[in-house]
């Protein structure tokens, strides 16, 4: 059997803090970057081909996410600022100013609508078609929200938080906090969910765990040797992959 070979983008200055592939558009897939060198970056995801940077911030970026389509690209940074970019011509678009380090963007299902999550425990939700008005916020993380994802056809929006147990389950309907999945060993340091929005995974200290949308119940659970920092699941593949101290990557069989 052949050994393949990795294709290795090379480009940023510092540590790369998060990568997310687009959904599959009629010019292909799509690969984000964020890094602490404060310079997020756009590739091609099969290739690896770069096919630009998003000039601008004066700090790390913590997060860099594309929208469903991939024409939009979202940043989150140590500047205090949120910006929606462009994803074609690099050019800013947006530009949110926080009073704290935002750690965590994410687009709406249908793109109308930004969420950002802030060093100072608040969630805010940025209408994209009234940019100038004051953001929703949510209430009751009890820290610096580390991650977040749309769920239920952005009727959900679930969170983790800095040091804090539990996968907190937001309602958009009525904007309030509706209960809290608990964490078993440690508390999540991530949370992802699959492009057709069927399960939720989350890295919980040496525990992964698939969730399913519609329910939130436990599909099923792993536990590692190592404690995984980030974890994903590809259900058309059935395969779980999960990175964290050890400094490998996993792939495990969903079966």
């Amino acid at each position: 059997m052949s050994r393949k070979v990795p294709v290795v983008c090379h480009g940023h200055s510092r540590p790369i803090v998060e990568v997310n592939y687009s959904t599959i558009t009629p010019d292909g897939y799509f690969l984000s970057s964020a890094s602490k060198d404060g310079v997020p970056m756009l590739r091609h995801g099969e290739t690896g081909d770069w096919y630009g940077s998003f000039q601008g911030h004066k700090g790390a970026v913590w997060s860099c996410v594309l929208n469903e389509p991939a024409l939009l690209c979202a940043t989150g940074s140590a500047d205090f600022s949120a910006r929606v970019w462009d994803a074609c011509s690099g050019g800013q678009l947006q530009e949110f100013v926080h009073p704290h380090i935002v750690r965590s963007v994410n687009f709406s299902h249908h793109s109308n609508k930004l969420a950002t999550g802030c060093a100072d425990k608040l969630i805010r939700l940025f209408d994209l078609g009234a940019p100038e008005e004051a953001p929703a916020t949510l209430q009751g993380c009890e820290a610096a929200v580390r991650s977040m994802v749309w769920l239920q056809d952005d009727k959900i929006l679930a969170c983790v938080c800095n040091d804090k147990p539990g996968i907190n389950i937001f309602d958009m309907r009525t904007m309030q906090l509706a209960h809290t999945i608990p964490t078993e060993a440690a508390p999540a340091t991530s949370i992802d969910v699959t492009f057709d929005q069927q399960y939720m995974t989350t890295a919980e200290g040496k525990t992964v765990r698939v969730f399913d949308t519609s329910t939130l119940k436990l599909v099923k659970g792993f536990t590692l040797d190592h404690m995984a920092e980030a974890a994903s699941f590809c259900p058309s593949k059935g395969k779980l992959v999960a990175g964290g101290e050890d400094m490998w990557v996993h792939l495990d069989v969903f079966a």
